[in-house]
């Protein structure tokens, strides 16, 4: 369910990994995701559904039996899950009738959203619900070392860490603009921060706005994703979704500090573009983002707190951004290239397919889905 929306981690994934696959000959890859119409991608199956209203993109399927009848129609080897709804449930129906094996990617920490809006009844709901689903599935991965915590704790236990990863020929400091802060109306000494994602609750936007207003001249705050900002700020320029990737990485690239204030992420994968941009981050010392940076490459501050994002961003302007920028780059381009991290999940698959060895086709036949 997440493929379709405007912004996220989970469709830049997806998108990541079909790019990659098509390189890779004998794989069969297919998107299986809602959709209002049919999909222009060969490769995408759509799935009729509704649009979800004030979701940036989220979309319902009409029917789970309308989903479990068309992956046994594309008779798919292996199956991998990216949400927790619907479609999860659809994907172990056709697990059984195939006989074939199933993964889960755990994308979103469902019980820490539910007990954010709706209280702890929901939250342990929630972590009862998650615990019975994803103990169905041959292997769960999480993107952060706390989110495999989180779902053993639940009773999960094969879940294992397998971190996301960023396409490092798009996202680089080469795609610095020196006419940014033109375009942009804005003094060219303005130290720019950059925040790029959905406008929602649990990003804590206004937290954000609340250190720049506090900062004052000459930080500015662009953000990126949407039109209109939590409140207005004589401080902050939005700016839509970026769809082109390499236009997002030209507005990383020619900013000086990205920040991000969500204290839920289950990775954080726009922190890993922005290093890969050669930015030094900073984030909360909370969630799967506090596994993404270290004292090389950005800092962490307490979650919660406009006045503690404000002392983090005035003390990484006193350190040396140039080196922290770089730092972060030879990060990505060591540990989290798409190119070495896209061998350890096909070793996963791998590990699943040969568990049903003897169901299936030859593995230089492997389909995916």
């Amino acid at each position: 369910m997440f493929y379709p929306a405007e912004t996220g981690g989970v469709g830049t994934y997806l998108r990541a990994k079909s790019r990659w696959l098509k390189s890779q000959a004998g794989i069969q890859h297919t998107v299986v995701a809602p959709s209002g119409r049919w999909h222009p991608d060969p490769d995408v199956v759509g799935i009729p559904s509704l649009p979800i209203p004030y979701s940036n993109g989220f979309r319902w399927p009409l029917s789970p039996l309308l989903t479990t009848r068309c992956l046994q129609r594309l008779q798919p080897q292996l199956i991998e899950v990216g949400d927790p709804y619907q479609f999860a449930w659809s994907a172990l129906s056709a697990r059984k009738k195939l006989n074939i094996g199933a993964l889960a990617f755990y994308h979103s920490d469902l019980p820490q959203l539910a007990s954010e809006r709706f209280g702890k009844a929901a939250q342990q709901a929630a972590n009862l619900y998650v615990s019975r689903l994803y103990r169905q599935f041959d292997l769960v991965l999480a993107p952060s070392r706390v989110m495999v915590k989180k779902l053993r704790a639940l009773g999960v236990a094969q879940a294992q860490h397998q971190p996301l990863g960023v396409d490092t020929r798009i996202f680089t400091p080469a795609r610095r603009d020196a006419s940014l802060r033109q375009r942009l109306d804005l003094h060219e000494n303005t130290r720019l921060l950059v925040y790029a994602g959905r406008f929602t609750r649990e990003k804590n936007l206004s937290l954000l706005i609340k250190a720049v207003e506090d900062l004052g001249a000459p930080y500015h705050l662009l953000l990126i994703g949407g039109d209109t900002p939590p409140h207005q700020s004589s401080c902050v320029t939005c700016l839509p979704f970026q769809s082109d990737a390499s236009a997002l990485a030209a507005l990383l690239a020619s900013c000086d500090l990205f920040v991000h204030p969500g204290h839920l992420e289950t990775f954080g994968l726009v922190v890993l573009e922005a290093m890969a941009c050669g930015l030094p981050a900073l984030g909360m010392a909370s969630g799967g983002v506090a596994e993404l940076i270290d004292n090389d490459t950005g800092l962490l501050v307490r979650p919660g707190s406009s006045t503690a994002i404000a002392q983090g961003v005035r003390k990484l302007f006193r350190a040396d951004l140039r080196a922290m920028g770089a730092a972060g780059r030879k990060k990505m381009l060591t540990q989290y290239d798409w190119n070495r991290i896209m061998p350890e999940l096909m070793a996963h698959y791998a590990r699943i397919i040969s568990k049903h060895q003897s169901l299936i086709a030859p593995a230089d036949r492997l389909s995916l889905l």
